[in-house]
């Protein structure tokens, strides 16, 4: 097996919404597509992956370093030599060459979605859902009886914001997810403790309800909140403050009892270990949210989830930033504790394909082969168009 091309476009993504710190509007996502010389049914197989969401695209890093490197390179050097087939790890190894370490900025996003697409490519190549392939790769349980899953939005949206937020959960109850996620910090406090007790009513528990700060806060702001937060028993208090601030993370996660989550903004293993390390975070309750398509890819991904695991966290302790199939297919085939989903926003990335099944607030994938973005509306066209090239 060898990549004969590598095809990037930068799609844009549907709506206007803001958290706390970033409007969406003007956002692209990488949409990559690997190229390889199998072919089957009369066209070549084509991996298809994507550098997660809430993120810019990067496609300059893309086209002017990391896919000439791969196409340059020794055909022998990006293949397992057991099987024949590609290396995932290989590949984003050659898409690294001459980058210094640190800095773990957009490029980390760019080698994801090249390694990503490697993934995909395989399970097509097996003929089955990404989740067996992966969970085969790593000697893993996979959860093939599905997973938790809780519907992230409770976004800004202005004018009658708490009738819209309850009318939005309530369709998330009724599409059978049991969980949600809400924003938090672009109002005052007491708005947003406002917007906290109508999700609550609507939920029926506070437990089924998380609440997202996006990193809004310094400390003193984060604390201010933890204080106010910490008798509902929410679900859980998600980075409060900048996540590569970790004796603020460890002050607030002292001063607060109820689970905190963080991670999403960790881009490699080493920014896990820091976390784990200097945080405070604790193994019996709070929540690890790295994302492999933010991280370099699947392979920088499981070594985090090592370094949790010999840090004294179960995996379940992992529940992924991103809510969409590939993470779906990744939280299955690692057996990990759950997954979030965007039914509402962040299309076409965003939410799920119509064969993947939430009922009562667990999530099983559909069968389709690789991690199935073909099968997802509105991202299937532009796969279409894209590998076509």
């Amino acid at each position: 097996m060898r990549i004969t091309e590598i095809r990037e476009i930068a799609v844009p993504l549907h709506g206007d919404i803001s958290n706390a710190v970033v409007n969406f509007s003007a956002h692209r996502v990488s949409l990559v597509a690997v190229v390889s010389d199998v072919i089957r049914d009369g066209a070549p197989i084509v991996g298809i992956g994507f550098n997660s969401i809430g993120r810019h695209a990067q496609s300059g890093i893309l086209a002017d370093r990391m896919i000439p490197r791969v196409l340059s390179a020794d055909e022998q050097d990006l293949l397992d030599g057991h099987t024949g087939l590609l290396d995932p790890a290989a590949v984003a190894r050659c898409a690294l060459r001459d980058e210094k370490p640190g800095g773990h900025g957009d490029r980390a996003g760019a080698a994801a979605a090249i390694e990503l697409a490697c993934w995909d490519l395989l399970a097509k190549y097996a003929d089955e859902p990404a989740h067996a392939t992966i969970a085969r790769a790593f000697g893993a349980a996979p959860a093939t009886g599905g997973v938790p899953v809780y519907a992230a939005g409770g976004y800004y949206r202005g004018e009658n914001e708490l009738s819209a937020l309850g009318d939005e959960i309530r369709g998330y109850l009724g599409d059978g997810y049991r969980a949600v996620k809400i924003k938090i910090g672009g109002q005052p406090l007491a708005d947003d403790l406002r917007r906290i007790d109508a999700a609550i009513e609507v939920t029926g528990a506070a437990d089924r309800v998380a609440v997202d700060a996006n990193a809004r806060f310094d400390q003193t702001g984060a604390l201010a909140y933890a204080r106010a937060l910490a008798p509902y028993g929410l679900r859980w208090y998600e980075e409060p403050v900048d996540p590569l601030d970790y004796q603020a993370t460890a002050t607030v996660i002292a001063e607060y009892p109820g689970p905190v989550a963080t991670g999403e903004n960790l881009f490699s293993r080493q920014d896990a270990v820091n976390l784990l390390r200097y945080s405070g975070i604790r193994s019996d309750r709070d929540i690890l949210q790295m994302d492999a398509g933010l991280s370099y890819g699947l392979t920088e991904y499981q070594s985090m989830i090592t370094e949790m695991e010999a840090a004294g966290f179960h995996r379940t302790s992992a529940m992924p930033h991103g809510g969409h199939l590939i993470n779906l297919h990744i939280v299955v085939g690692l057996g990990l504790g759950g997954c979030e989903a965007y039914p509402g926003v962040f299309a076409p990335f965003g939410g799920y394909s119509p064969g993947c099944v939430v009922r009562d607030g667990i999530i099983t994938p559909a069968d389709d082969p690789g991690f199935g973005l073909e099968a997802k509306p509105g991202l299937a066209e532009l796969i279409t168009e894209l590998a076509k090239g």
